[in-house]
């Protein structure tokens, strides 16, 4: 079976990848061509997943599933939240992201944080939902070299080091999209058995 996961990221596209089995053939937006961005307008990331599934559906008549991140800050009301991806401006650079994060949290006490991702899969004519969430901290500085985002200042609850330090295979047992992904993994091998 081919799934469009409406995403030019890379970085996401190769976290996915591991996760899904043999039998599903991952497309990413650049492979059927889709490259106009697709404006994120919702208020949710629920929302927002849908808004890129349906996108992707209704123009180019593919099974796809897309995915909405937000990081979500206590001390700051929940922001970034929705914004997350474009909490500096709509560049979406993570560098200025991540500064823009820690200035504001510069002199709060309370860095605790969560991550949540929010899947939306057309399949079969209709949307199915799954999401993932994991807890942590916000560091006062950026630590690893490897995944994206906010990853090199986000430390996982249990963990020593941030998801830019992790291995690929720790972060994505224990990383919002992780859990996200094997919920919609495990819908697709109960109901779609044959694909």
């Amino acid at each position: 079976m081919e799934l469009v996961f409406a995403t030019h990221n890379k970085n996401k596209l190769k976290e996915i990848q591991t996760l899904v089995p043999d039998n599903i053939q991952l497309l990413s937006l650049t492979d059927i061509q889709c490259h106009e961005p697709i404006p994120e307008t919702k208020n949710t990331l629920k929302g927002n997943a849908k808004l890129k599934a349906d996108y992707v559906t209704k123009n180019y008549g593919l099974p796809c599933f897309a995915d909405d991140t937000g990081l979500l800050v206590k001390s700051l009301n929940d922001a970034p939240g929705v914004f997350s991806a474009r909490y500096a401006g709509p560049q979406n650079n993570a560098e200025a992201n991540m500064d823009k994060l820690l200035q504001n949290l510069k002199n709060k006490p309370d860095r605790s944080a969560r991550f949540k991702t929010v899947i939306a899969l057309n399949l079969g004519g209709k949307t199915f939902f799954f999401d993932g969430t994991v807890t942590g901290e916000i560091l006062t500085q950026k630590k690893g070299q490897d995944g994206f985002g906010y990853d090199p200042i986000f430390k996982p609850d249990g963990y020593e080091k941030t998801f830019a330090e992790l291995p690929l295979e720790i972060k994505n047992k224990i990383s919002h999209r992780g859990k996200a992904t094997v919920k919609l993994i495990n819908y697709l091998n109960t109901n779609y058995a044959t694909i």
